[in-house]
């Protein structure tokens, strides 16, 4: 592929065509099996066959369509079992590839950023990618320092047109929601779209990648859990930074030890709690292909090109009401709720009944330990997804503020993957120490 927007007709007709992989009884089929409405049992080849052309289509798309499935991706695990098998490879494989551009097109680009001179930048420079992203992929090389001596660096390029392409990616997608609730029926795929084309501008400027990068290493420096790769140059479609070497997430969810997956959720659970506190931003893409287990044992992050700033910190509100819930104060949850915009000012609503609501979701942090698991993934996505559930009508008397909707987001997608980690942690003294306004239970 050379330059995107030169294919828009062809990517307009691949994400078209999309549908007719769902089309007819086999969509219909599907929604009413994940959504419990009906019990036909989908048959595993057509899962499979769907599970590809996803794959295969989102991923030679690249740019919103390749993020949109690396987003679904870490929602898999809500999926019953049965329907998510035959999609968790196929997605997985978002998380950490996709097709190639032509070695030509990356020295075009890296001639365009880093001057005709540039492989003088390097002592040597891998044309094969070692890694794709949503906008860019990834080449290993060993930049060249002042000195004459070299590190071990990961290149990232952006791909040519990547902002066109992503624009016109998810202005396509927000046509296919229908398609995308087959697979995941309580995922509401408008928010996160009008998210993502939000933050479009910031993911395309590697510069400003680079700064949030460096914001999180200054505010991790010489931490003994959390490892952030120092930045070597940054121009606007080029990032180079130090290269880390470790174990991908993904592959700790596939076949890592019950220990190494319970270490990997803690370290997920402490940085995703504690950046606004330590960096003033929130890591906003926690896929598992931007995380790696290190040989020491800390966890290394990569890709800050999606993140929230959070100069103040978490919101206090969100500590001190989970906090309230936890101890049962129905009237001063209902009261928090209603001051930050979650329940309507003018709406009475029952208390007790929102405090019911609430606990479920509070179960990782009700007890001094909890193990995140599919199966309560799957039960709480049943729970506030099925239209027969008292849960879902009353979850339509609440609402999510636009201010906490990226934080909420975030929050589900650790959840989603903490899920597929299977992992038990000390979760609520990760709370007691990281969240603002959170007291101690008990």
């Amino acid at each position: 592929m050379t330059d995107i927007p030169r294919r828009a007709v062809s990517r307009t007709a691949k994400l078209a065509a999309l549908p007719l992989g769902f089309a007819g009884r086999t969509v219909l089929g599907m929604g009413k099996r994940v959504t419990g409405l009906a019990s036909d049992v989908i048959s595993a080849e057509i899962q499979q066959r769907t599970a590809e052309q996803l794959f295969s289509v989102l991923g030679q798309l690249k740019g919103g369509a390749m993020k949109f499935g690396q987003a679904l991706s870490v929602f898999e695990a809500a999926l019953p079992e049965e329907i998510a098998a035959p999609y968790r490879q196929a997605l997985t494989k978002l998380q950490e590839a996709a097709p190639p551009l032509p070695a030509a097109t990356v020295h075009k680009v890296l001639a365009e950023q880093l001057g005709p001179a540039w492989r003088d930048r390097f002592v040597s420079f891998d044309d094969s990618p070692a890694a794709a992203a949503s906008i860019g992929q990834v080449h290993r090389a060993v930049w060249r320092l002042p000195d004459g001596t070299g590190r071990n660096a990961a290149v990232k390029i952006q791909y040519p047109g990547a902002g066109d392409a992503l624009l016109a990616d998810l202005k396509q997608l927000s046509r296919l929601g229908g398609m995308f609730r087959a697979i995941q029926p309580g995922l509401d795929i408008k928010p996160l779209l009008t998210e993502l084309r939000e933050r479009i501008t910031e993911e395309l400027d590697y510069e400003l990648e680079a700064e949030s990068q460096r914001a999180f290493a200054a505010g991790y420096v010489d931490d003994p859990e959390i490892y952030i790769p120092e930045v070597f140059h940054a121009s606007p479609r080029v990032l180079v930074t130090e290269w880390i070497s470790g174990t991908p997430l993904a592959d700790v969810i596939r076949s890592g030890s019950e220990e190494q997956r319970d270490e990997a959720g803690r370290l997920m659970a402490t940085l995703h709690l504690s950046a606004p506190a330590r960096a003033g931003l929130l890591h906003a893409d926690p896929h598992p292909g931007n995380f790696r287990l290190l040989p020491d044992g800390r966890l290394g992050v990569i890709d800050f090109g999606a993140v929230a700033r959070m100069p103040e910190g978490t919101p206090e509100p969100i500590g001190r009401i989970a906090g309230l819930a936890l101890r049962g104060d129905a009237d001063e949850v209902v009261a928090g709720l209603r001051a930050e915009g979650f329940v309507s000012t003018g709406e009475p609503i029952d208390a007790p009944a929102l405090l019911e609501f609430l606990r479920p979701m509070l179960e990782p942090i009700a007890t001094d330990e909890f193990r995140f698991t599919r199966a309560w993934l799957r039960a709480e996505a049943t729970r506030l997804a099925s239209p027969r559930s008292p849960a879902y009508q009353f979850s339509r008397q609440l609402n999510l503020p636009p201010s906490y909707l990226l934080i909420h987001r975030v929050t589900l997608g650790s959840i989603g993957v903490l899920c597929q980690l299977e992992a038990k942690a000390p979760y609520r003294g990760i709370l007691e120490r990281w969240l603002p306004g959170f007291a101690p239970v008990g």
